[in-house]
């Protein structure tokens, strides 16, 4: 059974940077594409960034501050964040599935999400 395990949340303050891991276990990430959302309280969830067929896909929010990368040799996707903003406060989660490209940005196209780790930005 695939599961997504996530890890490097924490407290920082804005202007800072984090990473956040998630590796993928009891199958292989390829041929899958991973991806990233984020729920800040009260919101729905919501997608970051994602990685498919060797190309990056980001929230426009995102754009330009925060980097996926993954390495399918390790079963890997990694969400690099800079500048951070207290608006980027929410639980990331890290998700797996296999989506048409029109439906990338789409919670319910994914099938295997991690348990969710929490970021907080302070002002």
């Amino acid at each position: 059974q695939v599961q997504l395990v996530e890890s490097g949340g924490g407290l920082v303050q804005a202007g800072g940077s984090l990473r956040l891991s998630c590796v993928l276990t009891g199958g292989t990430s390829n041929g899958y594409t991973m991806a990233w959302f984020r729920q800040a309280p009260g919101k729905e969830r919501e997608f970051v960034a994602a990685s498919r067929l060797g190309n990056t896909y980001y929230a426009t929010s995102v754009k330009g501050r925060f980097t996926i990368s993954r390495d399918n040799a390790r079963n890997t996707v990694a969400l690099q964040m800079n500048s951070l903003k207290p608006e980027d406060t929410a639980v990331y989660y890290c998700a797996a599935g296999r989506p048409i490209l029109s439906t990338l940005r789409r919670v319910e196209a994914y099938s295997t999400w991690g348990q969710g780790t929490q970021i907080t930005i302070s002002s």
